[in-house]
């Protein structure tokens, strides 16, 4: 038998340590766009676990403020998950920093950070082009996900299951009639390419191209270029390379860390 070491843990119990923090992950993942929180039993089977196991790991969440309790008996995200976020979008924003810097530096374009949060896209940072004419938005507005090239690049991202739900909601909130069969040709061609567009559909006269990332924490966020559609068909390639060269960078960076 080997000889106990203080302070050094076995390989069965780091490996079992790991097992239970994807564990939570997960089940933080499924609460994630549940804000009327769901049942023990319906986290058990989402996460395809136990019930009694799902009910361990959910104390100890409780413990730290992870999840809570409310009021109809439903588990949701808890206030220290909102610190958390609130933290990590701060570090996304300067980590993103220099990538659209660069965009804008080698295209002259507007280069724009966003997250989605809930079923909309919010802007959490933006380099201003060059060009006298040039598309602005403001921090913190929010935007669609089925006609904006950001939300697109996002959708892209998904299953199609999930693209499909997102899309239904918006369009069902908006009033809408949206066309999901157009939109999942489109998502199919993002998937193959990398690459979003916005034709002048989500405002008349600009034009977009975007791309998807997740953080360390799975949380999606997108990089867009919105163009006046008057210099679209010129800028196109070389927005096409910057934001592509962008995303490998990104990805890359975010493995690393």
């Amino acid at each position: 038998m080997a000889a106990y070491e203080p302070g050094v843990k076995s390989k069965a119990g780091g490996r079992n340590g790991i097992q239970v923090i994807s564990r939570a992950a997960a089940i933080l993942r499924v609460l994630r766009d549940q804000p009327q929180g769901l049942s023990l039993a319906q986290i058990a089977e989402r996460v395809d676990l136990a019930r009694s196991t799902v009910q361990r790991i959910v104390a100890a969440l409780q413990t730290e403020r992870l999840i809570i309790t409310i009021g109809n008996g439903g588990i949701r995200l808890g206030p220290e998950i909102t610190a958390l976020a609130e933290a990590t979008k701060v570090s996304v924003v300067e980590f993103c920093r220099p990538f659209l810097l660069d965009i804008t530096r080698a295209t002259g374009e507007t280069a724009d950070l966003s997250v989605l949060q809930g079923h909309q896209l919010i802007f959490l940072d933006q380099v201003a082009g060059t060009h006298r004419l040039r598309a602005i938005s403001a921090v913190g507005d929010k935007f669609p996900l089925t006609d904006t090239a950001n939300g697109r690049a996002i959708l892209a991202a998904m299953s199609f299951e999930d693209a499909e739900q997102y899309a239904l909601m918006e369009w069902d909130l908006a009033g809408k009639c949206g066309d999901w069969a157009d939109l999942r040709e489109k998502l199919v061609t993002t998937g193959k390419t990398g690459l979003a567009y916005d034709i002048d559909e989500h405002t008349v006269g600009i034009s977009a191209i975007g791309i998807a990332f997740t953080d360390w924490i799975g949380v999606p966020h997108a990089i867009s270029v919105p163009i006046p559609s008057t210099r679209f068909d010129g800028q196109r390639q070389r927005v096409q390379a910057a934001l592509l060269e962008a995303k490998a960078k990104v990805t890359k960076a975010i493995r690393a860390t």
